[in-house]
C-alpha cells in the first residue's frame, strides 16, 4: 500500500509524462512545456464527481479514460494540438487496486491522444477527478463558438444520443439487446475526443463546439456567441442502430438533442467547403437568434449543475 501521495504519483503515473513538447514532467514543483515560435497555448479544465458525472461502481479503467476524453474534447473543439495534461485526484481512501486500474485508463488515453501526463495532485475526500489539458494553436487560427455566418451549414460528427441511451439503460429505464447495450455502454464509458477532426477543421470551420451538454444546448452556445439562429432538421440527426432499437422515436429524439455526453463536434462550414468523412449535415444558419427544431417535442435544454 503506498505510504504517501508522492508514492501514489510516482508508482502509477510518473511513466506517462514523456512527449515532444515536454521539457520537464512529473517530479518537480512545475512541469515545463515547450511551444513552437508560431504557436500559442490553449488550456481547459474539467471536473468529474462520482454520482454526478458518472455512476458509482464504474470500472476504474473506464473512469480514467473517460475523464481524459472529456477534457481533451475541448482541445478538439478548438482545433488544438495536445501537448500535456495534469490530473488532480480526490479519493475516499488509498485503494491500490482502484488507483492501479484507474492509471491504466489514463495510460490508454495518453496513448490515444498523444497527451502526456505532466503533473497532478492527490487529496482525500469524495471521489473527484479534475483534468486540465493544454494544447497548441497557431498564432492566427482557432475554432471558436463565435463566427457562424448566415448561410453556413451546420454539421455534427458521429452519432448523437448514444450516451443518454446508455445512461437510461444503467438507470433501468429500458433493456436493449446485448449487442446494442454493449455498443451504447462503450459510447458512454469510453467517449472519443475528436482531436483529428478538430485539426482537419481548423481554418475551415467558421465555428465549433463539442457536444457535452446536449446538441440543443451546445448549438445554442454557437448561436448566442455568433448572433445568429441555428435551424436543426430532426430527420437529419445521425443515430446509431443501437439507439434506434429503443423503438420510441420521441424518446430517441430527446436523447439525441438533449442527452449530452457524446463529445462529438458540432460545427459550421460555408457552403461548398469539403465536409470531413463521418460528419452529417443537420441544419443551417439563418438570421435571428437561438435554436429552432422542426418538431414540437417536450425536451430538456441540456444538463445544468444548479
Amino acid at each position: 500500500m503506498p505510504s504517501s501521495e508522492f508514492d501514489l504519483i510516482y508508482r502509477y503515473f510518473s511513466s506517462l509524462g514523456a512527449g515532444p513538447a515536454v521539457d520537464l514532467s512529473v517530479g518537480d514543483d512545475c512541469a515545463i512545456l515547450r511551444l513552437e515560435s508560431n504557436e500559442r497555448l490553449a488550456t481547459s479544465v474539467d471536473t468529474m464527481v462520482e454520482g454526478v458525472h458518472f455512476p458509482e461502481n464504474i470500472f476504474p479503467e473506464d473512469t480514467g479514460f473517460r475523464a481524459v476524453s472529456v477534457a481533451a474534447s475541448d482541445l478538439a473543439a478548438m482545433g488544438a494540438r495536445p501537448i500535456g495534461m495534469t490530473v488532480a485526484l480526490t479519493l475516499p481512501e488509498a485503494d491500490e487496486f482502484w488507483i492501479n486500474t484507474f492509471s491504466q485508463g489514463i495510460a490508454q488515453a495518453v496513448s490515444a491522444y498523444d497527451l502526456p501526463l505532466v503533473g497532478g495532485d492527490t487529496t482525500r475526500g469524495p471521489l473527484t477527478i479534475t483534468v486540465q489539458v493544454m494544447g497548441a494553436l497557431p498564432m492566427d487560427k482557432a475554432m471558436l463558438r463565435e463566427g457562424a455566418q448566415v448561410g453556413d451549414i451546420v454539421y455534427v460528427s458521429g452519432t448523437l444520443g448514444d450516451a443518454a441511451g446508455a445512461l437510461a439503460f444503467l438507470n433501468g429505464e429500458w433493456q436493449p439487446e446485448p449487442d446494442a447495450a454493449e455498443y451504447l455502454l462503450d459510447r458512454f464509458h469510453r467517449p472519443r475526443a475528436q482531436i483529428e477532426l478538430g485539426s482537419e477543421l481548423l481554418g475551415n470551420a467558421t465555428s465549433a463546439i463539442d457536444i457535452s451538454d446536449g446538441l440543443l444546448a451546445d448549438a445554442g452556445h454557437i448561436a448566442s456567441a455568433s448572433g445568429v439562429c441555428i435551424e436543426l432538421e430532426s430527420a437529419a440527426l445521425p443515430l446509431s442502430a443501437a439507439l434506434e432499437s429503443n423503438g420510441n422515436s420521441d424518446t430517441v429524439l430527446k436523447w439525441a438533442i438533449s442527452g449530452g455526453d457524446d463529445y462529438e463536434l458540432c460545427f459550421t462550414l460555408p457552403k461548398g467547403v469539403s465536409v470531413p468523412e463521418g460528419c452529417t449535415r443537420i441544419g443551417q444558419v439563418v438570421a435571428g437568434e437561438g435554436v429552432k427544431l422542426d418538431q414540437n417535442v417536450d425536451f430538456e435544454t441540456g444538463y445544468q449543475h444548479f
